[in-house]
């Protein structure tokens, strides 16, 4: 999967006609994270490749040269809490869990996790909610900063639609140098690109 998400990352990056991008794992559940049974069968070398392939998914998501917004639905635990991270924009159900649930598998946050929630809700919060693998409803996350808006859970698709839609309006090469202004990063230069001068 995680391949996968690089991949598409990459591919959405390479497309001017793309002024936006919607992150949605469907109607039911934004993502319960890794499968913690599977990752218990692995061997240590294997646990610390399939980590490092996270963390470059993430990684790819976050640098999407695109605004990005999350559609947050049912749950979003563990590496899942830590894909809507990757968005500039989160937008959640009022029903919806997130947590940060590695320490109850008996590992800590994988992907940058930790990382990434802390540069979104500050290190205390963050730690607390690594620490206790906690679960945290739609109001406090948006009281944290975890979200940035909720709606009715049926609701979720239209808001983060709307959301991006109203970006559609400004030419997608000064949207990515917008948000590599605020990421600090510069935008990467496609092939063939003229420099700044």
């Amino acid at each position: 999967m995680y391949r996968e998400l690089a991949a598409a990352a990459a591919e959405v990056g390479r497309h001017d006609g793309i002024a936006a991008v919607i992150l949605f794992g469907g109607p039911e559940i934004f993502s319960a994270g890794d499968d913690a049974a599977e990752l218990r069968t692995l061997a240590p070398r294997r646990v610390a490749a399939a980590d490092r392939m996270c963390r470059a998914a993430f990684d790819a998501l976050a640098a999407i040269p695109r605004p990005t917004v999350a559609a947050i639905t049912g749950y979003a635990l563990g590496s899942g809490l830590t894909l809507a991270l990757t968005a500039d924009w989160r937008v959640a159900g009022d029903n919806v869990k997130f947590g940060a649930t590695d320490i109850l598998a008996g590992r800590p946050p994988t992907g940058g996790g930790g990382a990434r929630l802390a540069t979104a809700i500050g290190a205390s919060k963050a730690k607390d909610l690594v620490f206790s693998g906690r679960f945290v409803g739609a109001e406090e996350a948006l009281s944290l900063g975890l979200i940035d808006e909720m709606v009715a859970p049926d609701d979720v698709y239209d808001a983060a639609l709307a959301w991006a839609r109203r970006l559609t309006g400004h030419a997608p090469p000064v949207l990515a140098a917008a948000k590599a202004a605020v990421d600090g990063h510069p935008p990467r230069a496609r092939r063939g690109a003229a420099p700044d001068r």
